[in-house]
C-alpha cells in the first residue's frame, strides 16, 4: 500500500509539472499535411508525421481524424488505433519506447550512403559478399 508521503510526493510533482510544462489546449490530424497539428497552452503550435510516431505509423487518415486530449492536457489520444502519446516526452523528441527508438535510428543509419560504407560494401563485395551464418551443430 503507498504511504501518505508517497501521495503527497506524487502531488507536488504533479504541481511541477504543470507549472513548468504547457498543456494541450487542441488537437488535429491535418489532412493536406498529413500531420498532426497541437496547438499547446504556451501559444506554440507542434505538428508532425504521424509515421514517425510509434503506435501512428500504420495507421490511415481516417484513424486519425479523432483525437482526445486527456485532462491533464499532457497527453493525446487516438481512439481508432489505440495509441496515446504523452506530449512533454513529444517536446522532448521521444516518439515512443526506448526500443522502438532504437529500431528506429538503426533503420535511417542502415540507409545511409557514406562514401566509407559504399566503399566497404564494394570492397566486401570482391571478397564474395556478406559471410554466411556458421551452421549450429
Amino acid at each position: 500500500m503507498a504511504l501518505r508521503d508517497d501521495f503527497e510526493l506524487a502531488n507536488q510533482r504533479a504541481k511541477d509539472l504543470e507549472r513548468s510544462v504547457p498543456r494541450v489546449v487542441a488537437a488535429h490530424y491535418d489532412r493536406k499535411t498529413g500531420r498532426v497539428v497541437i496547438q499547446l497552452s504556451s501559444k506554440l503550435i507542434v505538428s508532425f508525421s504521424p509515421g514517425d510516431v510509434e503506435g501512428l505509423e500504420d495507421a490511415k487518415a481516417a484513424q486519425l481524424s479523432e483525437i482526445e486530449i486527456s485532462p491533464s492536457g499532457f497527453g493525446i489520444h487516438f481512439p481508432a488505433v489505440d495509441a496515446d502519446l504523452y506530449v512533454p516526452g513529444l517536446l522532448d523528441g521521444i516518439l515512443g519506447s526506448k526500443r522502438w527508438m532504437a529500431s528506429r535510428l538503426g533503420h535511417i543509419g542502415g540507409q545511409s550512403r557514406s562514401r566509407a560504407k559504399t566503399a566497404a560494401s564494394r570492397a566486401n563485395g570482391r571478397l564474395g559478399g556478406r559471410p554466411g551464418k556458421a551452421l549450429e551443430r
